[in-house]
């Protein structure tokens, strides 16, 4: 039993660490500290349900109707091009907020000194960079829309680890639960262990660069899903 449950684990990490534009936005997410649980949470309960669809035999279906992939491609193509055409424009044009969340170690901003005059601290709090809070539900519908709008999701996540699980026999979703256990750790481990990466980027040249990774891939990303194959 513990054979295909380990075959699982390491079929879903080789297929889920990646660097894609799901993994991107949860990174981004842990590293501005915005809703990390909700977008965690709504990424590995979306893979457990596309694996479960998967070993249920649903990869069958998907091979016998490719349409439904090829509206999926193009959707996704569509949100991922303007997406990386927005992280691009953040990357041009830094508004300046939200670039400096928290401190890395326990998550609170930096006191100033004990001996400095409160007139110089107000001074100082009211410079600092202001943290530009996004709200819960373009969040969610973002993280959605790059998990489910992803065609190499159901290539990959649906029929081929649906297909490797079912050759498992009785004990598929034994190996189903190993994928589950690899997304899981995967998704809150990036999503929560992005905050310690804060101090290397906590000035605004920083996040103009992860801005412009963003949007690379994302466009090159978009643009590859709709080229011939």
């Amino acid at each position: 039993m513990l054979t295909p449950l380990l075959a699982g684990l390491g079929l879903g990490f080789s297929l889920i660490v990646a660097i894609g534009a799901q993994n991107l936005f949860v990174l981004r997410q842990g590293l501005r500290r915005e809703h990390v649980l909700v977008v965690a949470a709504i990424c590995a309960l979306s893979d457990a349900l596309l694996i479960v669809l998967g070993v249920s035999g649903i990869g069958f279906v998907l091979q016998a109707v490719p349409w439904l992939i090829d509206v999926a491609r193009w959707a996704g193509a569509a949100f991922l091009v303007g997406y990386g055409i927005l992280a691009a424009r953040r990357a041009w044009r830094p508004n300046g907020k939200g670039l400096q969340t928290a401190d890395p170690v326990d998550g609170s901003f930096p006191a100033p000194e004990a001996t400095e005059p409160s007139g110089l601290a107000t001074k100082a709090v009211a410079q600092a960079p202001a943290v530009t809070q996004t709200r819960l539900v373009p969040v969610m519908l973002t993280c959605l829309a790059l998990t489910w709008l992803n065609p190499h999701v159901y290539l990959d996540t649906v029929f081929l680890l649906g297909t490797v699980a079912n050759s498992h026999g009785d004990q598929r979703w034994v190996f189903a639960a190993g994928a589950v256990i690899a997304s899981i750790v995967w998704f809150f481990g990036l999503a929560f262990g992005a905050r310690y990466l804060g101090r290397w980027l906590s000035t605004p040249r920083a996040w103009r660069i992860l801005d412009a990774v963003i949007a690379v891939v994302m466009i090159v990303m978009g643009i590859g899903l709709v080229l011939p194959h």
